[in-house]
This record gives structure tokens, C-alpha cells and sequence, in this order.
């Protein structure tokens, strides 16, 4: 569903004139770097990437209900469609003091845009916006889109409400998630769940007029690493991990023993993963090692979130962002290396990510082939030193329009024949 009232006026007919350049690109993610976007919080980013994309001509530019910034480039055949994803939302920046450069400042020294989002992931949704932008005069066979997604850094609900809801499947996804110029096919899965041991209050006075949960909780943290302990590794993505993260008691008072304990848990998973089964192997784990006390019981929770996007709209859903892996021998993953061979002058290495992305849900939910190429280390997402090498972006600035035309190449010479990424169940070995 669109929201025709979310949308920007065009452009005046005074406005400047289309400028596709690198620099006029890196001074955009400047801007958007300038403009904070918490997940939820996209607003102003929305409206000034929409404003961008009419602006250099886009056939289509708007948002969804769940704010995601949408463009669009019609195709002159009706070939299979490349879909561009980055994503709007950022992290926190944690103490502004302990930045070397203003984190919402988007400066640009010493060969590199610093700030929070210059590399995860407003400079490169800048490269693929631009790169689109080139083909508003020289169009391409298929149609070429845009999704600049929101909630992205909790649990991809941005795309996930796309990918299920727009009625638009497209060929090939390619995502702007830093690959330091690497060619990326896939991913762990994430899976947020929890324990919680429910227990009854007292006053700390007289803690034997209740029941502490306190009391259960080493048992149900070696139940978890007893399942920790046992997870599946995988010859590419590597191993499953399971960990306990954060242990939250209520009531908080301190001179009240608490009625419920609760640990979350964080699982990077494979692809195949099932949550019904992930339940029932907490819950094996849990039995086996947590007594029983009577008065207490001991809960494992599926992982919920309600998501609330900035034009109002809210959505209960899950916080599981699936994992994925295209083969290497893939015809549109072939086709990207040998893409990427030609304009850089090297032959990427295929690798997966470390950390989880949006294609989750297009390739490893709608098995949809994705794969990801854009400049940045990812050792500098998330943190304080984030920044964007110039020169390397110069290269993928270069590249993607070469990328995105051998992508729709591979899909029009595949047209009839079934082209999907890899898709659960994916066999993984112990």
C-alpha cells in the first residue's frame, strides 16, 4: 500500500540540474549522515532519499506504509527486474565525545567519509542510488528498483514487510552491505528468544515467603550452554552459535525478591532453521537440567517484537531474520564475479557475511537470488571509527552500473529456466 500523502512534491522547475557525479553522490550521503534514523525514526531520511529520487528522474518514488523509500526505473522489455536494497536506519552512537569526528557530522578528510552510517549503510545506499540514477536515460531491459529499507539493525522488518506485502517479486537483489569490493552470498540467520523462570515476590526481609527465581537461573544458563555446546557448523557460514545476553528480573526493586527472571538469548543459525524445533530443544535442555521447585516454572518464549514504523503503522511479528547462501556456481552469482572481474581488474573472492542483512528475508524467506557488493570493512560497523574509504567507493561507484546490467544479462538469459537463490533446507554438517 502506498501513502500518495507521504510523498515529496516535484522537484521546482528552477532546481539544479541532474548531477550523476562521485562527488555530487558522497556530498548526498553527507547529507543523510547529517539527518540521525534510529530505527523508527526514518522520517527525514524517507523524505530527502524520495526527494533525491525525483529529483534525477525516477519514474516511481514513494514510500509504503511501513516507510520504506521506494524508486523506480520502467524497463523497456519485460524482463526480469533487479531490486537495489540498503537500508535508511542506523545504530546509536554510544558517547558523541568518544568519536575522533562528529558522528553526525558527515565529514570528509584524509580520503575517507566519517560519521555514523557512512558505511552502514547511507554511503553505499548513496553509490546504489546513483548507479540507478544512470539508467533514467539508458534504460534497461528489466525494470530496476530501489528499496531503502527501515528497521534493518532489528531484524530486517522493513524488508520483510516488502518482500511480503508489495506484490513485487523481483529477479535479482543486490545489497549495498559493506563486502570491501568482495562478492557476499549469504549469511548465519539471527533468532532472539528467551527463557523466563517465573517464581513468587517477597519482601527481601523474608525471602522464605517466596520463591526466587534467582534460584533456577545457573541451571537454565547451563542448560543453554549445554545446547550451546552442541550447535551445527556449516563448511561455508561456519557454526551456529547460542548465547545468553541479557538477564532482566521484575520486580527491580532491590529489597523485593523477584516473581520473573528472564534471559534472553541470541542464535546466529543456520539455514533451516526452524523455531518450532529451536523450542523444543530449549525446552529438552531446560528439563534436563533445571529441578523442579514447586511454586516456580520455568517458560521458553518464541521471539516477538511489535514494530512501529514512523508513519504510525504497527505490526507484531517475528524478530527472525532467516539466513541464506547462494552457491558459488550459481548462474547470477557467475555472473557477478565475472562482472566484477572485468571492471576491477581482479577476481572478487565469493564469501559469505559475518553479520545478518536484508536478504535474509528476499533470498532466505521468497528465495529470491541475492547477493551483496559494496565497499567498506565490516569490522567498522557499529562502532565509533565507522568511516567510508573514498577510493574504494570511487571503484564501486564505477562498478555497479556494469553489475546491475550483467546481473539483468544472467536473468534474460535465464528467462523460461528457474532461477532462485538457495533456500531452506540447507544440509549442515557437526
Amino acid at each position: 500500500m502506498r501513502l500518495p500523502e507521504m510523498t515529496l512534491p516535484s522537484p521546482e522547475e528552477d532546481a539544479p540540474a541532474r548531477d550523476l557525479s562521485f562527488e555530487r553522490c558522497i556530498q548526498f550521503a553527507a547529507d543523510l549522515i547529517r539527518i540521525p534514523s534510529l530505527p523508527g525514526e526514518e522520517e527525514a531520511a524517507a523524505r530527502r532519499i524520495v526527494d533525491e529520487l525525483k529529483m534525477l528522474g525516477f519514474d516511481e518514488a514513494y514510500m509504503d506504509n511501513a516507510g520504506n523509500a521506494i524508486g523506480r526505473i520502467t524497463g523497456t522489455s519485460g524482463a526480469p527486474s533487479v531490486l537495489l536494497c540498503s537500508h535508511m536506519d542506523v545504530v546509536d552512537v554510544g558517547d558523541p565525545a568518544a568519536w575522533e569526528h562528529p558522528p553526525y557530522r558527515g565529514v570528509v578528510e584524509d580520503g575517507f567519509l566519517h560519521g555514523r552510517g557512512a558505511m552502514d549503510l547511507k554511503g553505499p545506499l548513496a553509490l546504489q542510488l546513483y548507479a540507478a540514477a544512470r539508467f533514467v536515460e539508458d534504460r534497461p531491459e528489466g525494470d530496476l528498483l530501489c528499496v531503502f529499507s527501515v528497521y534493518e539493525e532489528k531484524g530486517g522488518w522493513g524488508m520483510m514487510h516488502f518482500m511480503d506485502t508489495s506484490g513485487i517479486r523481483p529477479g535479482a537483489v543486490i545489497l549495498g552491505e559493506a563486502t570491501g569490493l568482495d562478492l557476499c552470498t549469504g549469511h548465519r540467520g539471527h533468532a532472539e528468544l528467551a527463557v523466563e523462570i517465573h517464581g513468587v515476590a517477597a519482601h527481601a526481609s523474608t525471602p522464605e515467603r517466596g520463591r526466587n527465581p534467582n534460584d533456577l537461573l545457573p541451571h537454565v544458563l547451563l542448560a543453554v550452554r549445554d545446547l550451546s555446546d552442541a550447535q551445527p557448523s556449516h563448511p561455508v557460514l561456519g557454526a551456529a552459535t547460542l548465547t545468553p545476553t541479557v538477564i532482566e528480573v521484575w520486580p527491580r526493586s532491590g529489597n523485593v525478591v523477584p516473581d520473573r527472571v528472564r534471559v534472553t538469548l541470541d542464535w546466529r543459525v543456520l539455514p533451516g532453521w526452524d523455531e518450532a524445533a529451536a523450542l523444543e530443544q530449549i525446552r529438552d535442555a531446560v528439563a534436563a537440567r533445571v529441578p523442579e521447585v514447586e511454586g516456580m516454572r520455568v517458560e521458553v518464549l518464541p521471539g516477538r517484537a511489535r514494530f512501529q514504523a514512523w508513519t504510525g503503522y504497527e505490526e507484531e511479528n517475528s524478530n527472525f531474520t532467516p539466513g541464506f547462501l547462494m552457491e558459488d556456481d550459481h548462474p547470477l552469482v557467475v555472473a557477478a564475479a565475472e562482472t566484477l572481474r572485468e571492471v576491477l581488474g581482479r577476481t572478487p573472492e565469493i564469501r559469505p557475511w559475518k553479520f545478518g542483512t536484508d536478504g535474509g528475508h528476499s533470498c532466505g524467506t521468497h528465495g529470491v537470488p541475492t547477493i551483496g557488493f559494496a565497499p567498506g570493512r565490516e569490522a567498522l560497523a557499529h562502532t565509533n571509527r565507522e568511516r567510508l574509504d573514498l577510493d574504494e567507493a570511487r571503484l564501486a561507484f564505477d562498478a555497479y552500473p556494469a553489475l546491475i546490467r550483467g546481473m539483468q544479462a544472467a536473468l534474460v538469459a535465464a528467462q523460461g529456466v528457474p532461477v532462485r537463490g538457495i533456500h531452506p533446507p540447507l544440509a549442515a554438517t557437526h
